[in-house]
């Protein structure tokens, strides 16, 4: 792990024992289980590809750890408003607070905006946080196989798969890929930005996108910024991306989304 994934990590520890304390993880985990009517993560990606058109999961991030804060005007709902009148086919909202100033309430109000699904985007290294993702209204949650082991992603999947939410693993590098492909989520997500140097190259995914197998829905992840990178994937048959910080610096983010998957 990088040294900042290593520090997320540490914080994220931290931040379930002291939710363990607040919330036993049976009353956590009870209150998940009665929580119904996920919406369809994978069958919103997988309708906009089967009509042609790319499927965009539309990120809403307030700011990162190396860029701190990218958009000041921040009103989630208004964001996920305009997401979702410009043809985005899920959400992604960032719930980390120390690191990307994300707040639980950012992802149930941008869910409560619109009918799309949400993809819950944090860290997690813990089952206790796929229960609290599910509470929290999230239909999807992030698995980030270069932070948690073999034992933990397929925990963490079994849990999520009972709740009816869908899981988005993501990846770096083709041993990162193998270890995805044990699990039973269609949902491979690559990450275009090395943990080491935080350096994006759009080949990571063009270079690994061979061994995702048909019947996996490929993600393409960070570095998408103009139309050219968006036909270069289309072009290698990748037709699932997740953008974020290219939509956070516009003025309507909405618009800002319209403009770079048209036609």
């Amino acid at each position: 792990m990088s040294d900042i994934l290593n520090k997320i990590v540490a914080v994220k520890h931290q931040e379930v024992e002291a939710a363990l304390k607040r919330k036993s993880l049976a009353a956590m985990r009870a209150d998940a289980e009665s929580r119904v009517l996920t919406r369809d993560f994978v069958g919103a990606l997988r309708a906009k590809v089967a009509a042609g058109l790319p499927a965009v999961i539309a990120e809403i991030k307030k700011a990162s750890p190396s860029k701190g804060v990218i958009r000041e005007d921040f009103i989630p709902a208004d964001i996920a408003q305009s997401y979702a009148e410009h043809g985005a086919a899920c959400l992604s909202v960032l719930t980390d607070k120390e690191f990307f100033q994300g707040q639980v309430d950012y992802l149930k109000q941008a869910r409560a905006s619109c009918d799309l699904p949400v993809l819950r985007k944090d860290f997690l290294i813990d089952p206790y946080q796929v229960y609290e993702s599910r509470v929290m209204g999230a239909d999807c949650i992030l698995l980030i196989a270069a932070c948690l082991t073999d034992a933990q992603m397929a925990e963490m999947e079994a849990i999520a798969r009972n709740l009816d939410m869908a899981v988005l693993v993501e990846v770096h590098d083709a041993a990162e890929l193998q270890r995805a492909l044990k699990l039973k989520t269609p949902l491979i997500g690559i990450n275009n930005r090395n943990l080491r140097t935080f350096e994006v190259s759009l080949d990571t995914t063009l270079d690994m996108r061979k061994d995702v197998p048909a019947d996996r829905l490929l993600v393409t992840e960070s570095g998408i910024l103009q139309r050219s990178d968006v036909q270069k994937m289309r072009d290698a048959h990748v037709h699932a991306f997740l953008v974020g910080e290219a939509f956070m610096r516009a003025p309507d983010p909405g618009v800002a989304l319209a403009e770079l998957f048209a036609a």
